[in-house]
This record gives C-alpha cells, structure tokens and sequence, in this order.
C-alpha cells in the first residue's frame, strides 16, 4: 500500500498555530493529539530527550481517514529562515477556497499576512483561477485559490 498521510509543520506556539488552521481554514480536531518523547523518539529525530506536542487536523474537504496537517512543537526549537516562495523545500500549503479577498482578510484579522498580490490567471477551457500567497502566523506559506469558468465572473 502507498497513500499520502500529512504534512507536518513545526510551530514556535503549536496551539496558538493549530487554533489559527481551526479558525481561519476550516482544519478539525479529530482527536490526534500528541505529547510524544522516549528513546524510541530520541533514535526516530536523532535528538536527545526529544519531546513533541501537538496535533493532526483533519483537512478541509476530506473525511476522517486523512490526510492530516500536523502541527507539532519541540521543546527546543532551532532558529530558522523564514519561508519563501523560492526556497529550496516544502513552499506553501494550498486550499481551495470560496472567495479568495474573504479568506484572505480572515488570515489577516488572525494575524497572518500577505506575500504578493491577488492575481487572476486564465486557464485552457474557459477557465480562470484567482489566487494569492499568504503566511500564517509564524509565516510559513499558504496559497489560497478559487477557479470558476471565465464567462460567470465577467457580468
């Protein structure tokens, strides 16, 4: 068997982050929770006295058997660059949304932000999406878009 399973994000405030998915993306607790340490965490990491809390959301638009964002924290965290579009790595997190301006307001009144600008781009049959970039609260990237045919946005 092969399936895809999560995506995992390590959060400087797992909690303030996992309420932050909840509230502003439409991601469910599903009763994963983790506070996790031992040796057999220590040898999985490679660091000692590992010890991670956190949890697995359920992800907007799919039923209780995954995939899952996880949002976990370490106790000890190491500094790290901020994340850009075009850095090498995991680039953003992608949701497909109603109403791109909405949601996008939603994440800046919870205190995210902005990376570019709202665009809209057009797609092979008659199709458009409209799209932006923007950062949760610790940063990390998350695209937001929403498609429709190109003729219904044009009244």
């Amino acid at each position: 068997m092969l399936r895809y399973v999560h995506t995992n994000i390590i959060a400087r405030d797992a909690a303030r982050l996992i309420a932050f998915y909840k509230d502003t993306l439409g991601c469910k607790s599903i009763g994963q929770t983790r506070d996790l340490r031992g040796p057999w965490l220590d040898k999985l990491t490679g660091l000692p006295q590992a010890h991670i809390i956190g949890e697995h959301l359920l992800l907007p638009g799919y039923d209780a058997d995954h995939p899952t964002l996880e949002i976990f924290s370490y106790d000890s965290l190491r500094d790290s660059l901020p994340p850009e579009v075009n850095r090498p790595g995991l680039a953003h997190l992608a949701f497909e949304v109603d109403d791109v301006e909405k949601t996008l307001a939603v994440i800046l009144a919870a205190g995210g932000g902005q990376v570019g600008e709202v665009v809209t781009a057009a797609y092979p049959n008659n199709m458009e999406a409209v799209f932006v970039y923007a950062r949760d609260p610790e940063g990390n990237i998350i695209e937001l878009q929403s498609w429709r045919q190109a003729d219904s946005a044009q009244s």
